[in-house]
């Protein structure tokens, strides 16, 4: 594969129509009806690429976020990204427009939703592998490989497993406001933790209402499952929109 990689890089189709040689792939309108080896490369890559993402998404993210709607965008960023890129490589085309057209669109559409740091994060990686994955196309497979691997590894290490442990977060409307007093905070604890049934470690209590005697406190409890509630914040009904 490299020999036949130096030996395309090496051969000029100008210089062969010159000296009456032929030129292997057939053109229409100046642009090539098929080229086998651009095709294949891109090919094994793009098959490569999404595998990888979709490792990660599915096994890593999915596992405890279960959001059916980031996994599609993900998977679609990753598809777009590195199709973009790889095209745009052989267009020899300046990379900074690709990176500013999804700028763009992220300021215009994704402004309408607050992303939380997880999702973000995720699609960061998601980005940057297709980015990678489609621009070094003079790495070789092993680098390439290698590279991957580790940002598997990385984030198996930091999410897959129980070195940081997750923390969730609870917004409740509590009713017993004399538990809400400075020095009642075991109380308040043990109150939540029969109520609630959850492993709480901490709590927080935030707006009072003595008018209707209740308060909004914030439980920080470790699940038991690891997954991620996605309405763990939500404080009134209308807040509810999934």
């Amino acid at each position: 594969m490299l020999l036949l990689q130096a030996m395309m890089q090496d051969f000029d189709p100008e210089i062969a129509r010159e000296f009456g040689g032929g030129v292997a792939a057939a053109d229409f309108l100046g642009v090539p009806v098929f080229d086998a080896m651009s095709f294949w490369t891109t090919i094994v890559r793009f098959a490569f690429n999404l595998l990888v993402c979709w490792l990660i998404i599915h096994f890593f993210y999915y596992k405890k976020a279960n959001r059916k709607d980031y996994y599609f965008t993900f998977m679609m960023f990753s598809v777009v990204i590195f199709l973009l890129i790889t095209l745009m490589e052989n267009m020899k085309m300046n990379i900074a427009f690709a990176l500013g057209l999804f700028a763009i669109f992220g300021m215009i559409r994704y402004r309408t939703e607050t992303i939380k740091i997880r999702e973000m994060t995720y699609l960061f990686v998601v980005m940057g592998l297709s980015i990678i994955n489609g621009q070094a196309l003079t790495a070789s497979y092993v680098e390439l490989l290698v590279v991957n691997v580790l940002v598997i590894l990385s984030i198996w290490i930091l999410d897959g497993t129980n070195l940081l442990s997750h923390t969730a977060t609870k917004i409740i409307l509590y009713d017993k406001i004399e538990n809400t007093k400075h020095g009642r905070e075991e109380e308040l604890k043990a109150d939540l933790i029969e109520r609630t049934g959850l492993d709480i470690s901490r709590v927080e209590v935030g707006h009072i209402d003595y008018l209707r005697d209740v308060a909004y406190v914030k439980v920080y409890y470790r699940p038991e499952d690891g997954e991620i509630n996605t309405i763990d914040n939500v404080t009134k009904l209308k807040d509810f929109n999934e």
